[in-house]
């Protein structure tokens, strides 16, 4: 499964300076790209509107609330992410258009590629949480883990049924149908 984001959180907690590495979320063919990023707390993401319209970017989520009205081109300045957790990503003028970032507090993080593998390297000896999230499962899974010196470990994690793509929901009326087709 796609998207899958994978955390090892230290059990000793971590100093966050900001990330120097900025993380991108373009927005292409009235869509976000990629559909979810991972970034370590106090990252800059930057929002590049690639298309050839206006979009006006927002997220009331807990972690981080913010909004870039309306604009096109890489005019909008980057947000800083500086709280970990899930956040949500809209549109004011496209409702299907919708992303996730996830923010957290270690540099110990993947988001799995389109079979559903990821990978974590270089992870020091130590305990960790593992923390497995998805945008469409709802609920954070965590797991307690022991990294030895030089282990290789795979771990195998079987999710719960997931809860609808909200993307692949069709308009609730044909206002809504006209409006959405208006904006492409």
């Amino acid at each position: 499964m796609a998207d899958v984001v994978a955390a090892l959180l230290p059990a000793i907690a971590q100093t966050n300076p900001q990330d120097s590495t900025p993380a991108v979320m373009d927005q292409r063919d009235n869509q976000f790209v990629p559909h979810v990023i991972a970034v370590r707390t106090n990252t800059l993401v930057h929002f590049p509107n690639s298309d050839n319209i206006r979009h006006h970017v927002y997220s009331f989520s807990p972690a981080k609330r913010f909004e870039l009205r309306l604009y096109h081109g890489t005019t909008a300045e980057p947000v800083l992410f500086d709280k970990p957790g899930q956040v949500v990503l809209g549109c004011n003028i496209h409702d299907s258009m919708l992303a996730y970032i996830y923010v957290v507090d270690s540099d110990y993080f993947a988001v799995s590629d389109p079979l559903g593998k990821l990978e974590l390297q270089e992870i020091p000896p130590g305990e960790y949480q593992l923390l497995i999230q998805h945008p469409r499962y709802g609920k954070p899974l965590a797991k307690t883990l022991t990294v030895s010196a030089g282990s290789v470990d795979e771990e195998l994690i079987v999710l719960a049924p997931l809860q609808p793509d909200p993307r692949d929901i069709a308009p609730a009326t044909e206002l809504e149908a006209l409006f959405k087709r208006q904006g492409q």
